[in-house]
C-alpha cells in the first residue's frame, strides 16, 4: 500500500527593487540552497503553513498573494507535496531565522536558479517565476509557448504509463484538492 505523501506549504517570495529579487534559504542541515517551505502542522491549511514557514525560515513578515502552483518530489521515499504562493516581503526582517535556517539571500531570478541545489527546484522555479514576476506587476508576462495538440496515440502512449500505484497517488492527490477547494482553502 503506498504511504501517503508528507504535504507542505512555501513561498516565492519577492522583494521589490530594480531588479527584483527572490528569496532563497540555505539550510543548516544539508548546506543546501532551497525555496522558503515546510511540512504543515496538524490542523493547519496550506496557505497557514506557507506563511509560518517563510516567516520562520526568512525572518520576514510577508502578503501572500495568488496561488502558483504545487511540487511534488521524492524525499525520504516518500511523496513529498509542496504548495507554493506569490508572497511579498516587507522591508527587513521581523524576526530571527529558526535554527534550520543559516542564511537569507535575496537574488535575481536568474542568480535564484543558479544558487538552488535541487533540479526540480530549479524547473519549478523556471516556469513559476517569471509568472509571480509578471503578476506583482515587476516585469511583462512571458509570452506562452505554443504546444501542439495531442494525438490520441500520443494519450494512449501516457496512459499505458501508469501504474497501479501511480493511479491511486493521482487519485489521492485529486481527492485531497478538491476537498480543499470544497473547504474554501484552496
Amino acid at each position: 500500500m503506498a504511504r501517503a505523501p508528507v504535504m507542505a506549504a512555501g513561498g516565492i517570495v519577492l522583494r521589490r527593487s530594480a531588479p527584483p529579487l527572490i528569496a532563497v534559504v540555505r539550510q543548516r542541515k544539508r548546506n543546501e540552497w532551497g525555496l522558503p517551505k515546510g511540512k504543515l502542522d496538524d490542523g493547519e491549511t496550506p496557505k497557514q503553513a506557507a506563511h509560518r514557514e517563510v516567516l520562520e525560515e526568512t525572518g520576514h513578515d510577508v502578503a501572500i498573494h495568488e496561488f502558483l502552483g504545487t511540487l511534488v518530489y521524492q524525499s525520504g521515499g516518500r511523496s513529498k507535496v509542496v504548495h507554493f504562493w506569490r508572497m511579498e516581503a516587507g522591508d527587513g526582517p521581523v524576526r530571527k531565522l529558526m535554527n534550520d535556517i543559516k542564511a537569507v539571500d535575496w537574488l535575481t531570478l536568474e542568480d535564484a536558479l543558479a544558487r538552488l541545489s535541487r533540479e526540480y527546484e530549479r524547473v519549478f522555479l523556471t516556469q513559476i517565476g517569471p509568472i509571480a514576476l509578471a503578476a506583482a506587476g515587476l516585469v511583462p508576462l512571458p509570452a506562452p509557448e505554443p504546444t501542439p495538440p495531442l494525438a490520441s496515440d500520443n494519450i494512449d502512449a501516457a496512459l499505458q504509463t501508469l501504474t497501479p500505484a501511480s493511479v491511486d497517488e493521482l487519485r489521492h492527490g485529486l481527492l485531497q484538492k478538491v476537498k480543499a477547494w470544497l473547504r474554501g482553502e484552496a
